[in-house]
């Protein structure tokens, strides 16, 4: 008996299509479906005769084991434990896209795991409500299919759907980047180059937060990127924990930094996400009150975590490590917090 195929908008996939394939995954049949690198077989991952059987159609080895596909970035704690910044970093820059990255894994040793970001893909995925496992959608060894056509021409009959969802965008591979390793080691190239993947590993990401990301973080943020102007291995970024979104500076905060010779009158107030906390290396807060909302979202990150006036010099161990919120308060104030923050900074430019 012949595969069926069915042929899925690849703009806007059709809703009673993808569940009907996704019914077929949970009940543990076979669908082959595009992605933007190549078709992938998928299967539930829960599963074993599904899994098995996925072995024996595609003629693999048991000794190597499917990556696991996601339809959401954050589903990535779902499967890997103990995650550093650097996992952050790489699929917040490239997922949804071609990366399957391999980190600790709760169940395993380790696992594979890619957001695609075909849209059938992710409908399909996001559909199945149980985890599954893609390879390429061929024979072990054979070039990886870019068709249906492709996908049909090795598993036709062994498998009980095949979606056609066009030709696929890439035709090249995912990448693969083991993150349970130090230093990462890239285990196959495709779609994104080495270069790509090496500057995004070897960058260090600074974050500043205060509360509404429109005067002391900004200060902080912009002094340490005059600091840092000649380097391209930071990433620093800036937020607030309660931002009005889209918030200019405050006057104060630009007219000193105007004296600095740092324009940031186009600075739009952002609002912290879990995202820039857990792929932030330096997380610098001004209050303590900031430490304890961070650490309360984000438990993971305290040995990176800092009060920014830990790195001014201080006079003894009872001192006051806040630097408060200078909103409504006269210019005096803004000026004693910006000599604090910019004293700060400067040691901070030292030590990074």
């Amino acid at each position: 008996m012949n595969t069926e195929i069915i042929q899925i908008n690849p703009q806007n996939p059709e809703p009673d299509k993808i569940s009907r394939c996704a019914k077929i995954l949970r009940d543990g049949g076979l669908v082959a479906f595009p992605t933007e690198t190549v078709y992938g077989l998928a299967a539930n991952w829960n599963n074993k005769k599904a899994i098995n059987r996925l072995f024996e159609v595609k003629q693999r080895h048991h000794g190597k084991p499917f990556s696991v596909h996601i339809a959401e970035k954050e589903k990535i704690e779902e499967f890997g434990i103990n995650l550093k910044p650097v996992v952050y970093k790489l699929i917040d820059k490239f997922w949804p896209g071609p990366l399957t990255i391999i980190v600790p894994s709760k169940d395993r040793d380790t696992v594979g795991i890619r957001m695609p970001k075909n849209p059938i893909a992710l409908k399909l995925i996001g559909e199945v409500n149980v985890p599954i496992v893609a390879p390429s959608a061929n024979l072990s060894g054979h070039t990886s299919p870019k068709t249906v056509d492709d996908v049909l021409r090795d598993l036709n009959g062994m498998i009980e759907v095949a979606i056609d969802g066009g030709k696929t965008e890439l035709g090249v591979d995912s990448s693969i980047v083991d993150l349970s390793v130090t230093p990462p080691a890239i285990l196959r190239k495709g779609a994104i180059s080495d270069k790509e993947i090496e500057a995004v590993i070897n960058k260090k990401t600074v974050i500043f937060i205060c509360t509404g990301n429109s005067c002391r973080s900004v200060m902080a943020a912009a002094l340490f990127r005059k600091v840092i102007e000649n380097r391209d291995d930071v990433e620093v970024l800036d937020a607030g924990i309660a931002a009005v979104l889209g918030m200019a500076p405050t006057a104060d905060t630009v007219e000193l930094l105007q004296k600095e010779d740092i324009d940031v009158s186009a600075h739009k107030a952002t609002n912290l996400s879990d995202m820039m906390i857990k792929k932030s290396d330096i997380i610098l807060v001004m209050e303590k009150i900031h430490e304890e909302r961070i650490l309360k979202r984000v438990p993971s990150a305290r040995n990176r975590l800092y009060l920014l006036k830990e790195f001014t010099k201080m006079t003894g161990g009872g001192e006051d490590l806040n630097i408060y919120d200078p909103i409504s308060k006269p210019s005096w104030f803004y000026e004693e917090i910006f000599a604090t923050i910019k004293e700060a900074i400067k040691r901070m430019g030292e030590l990074i």
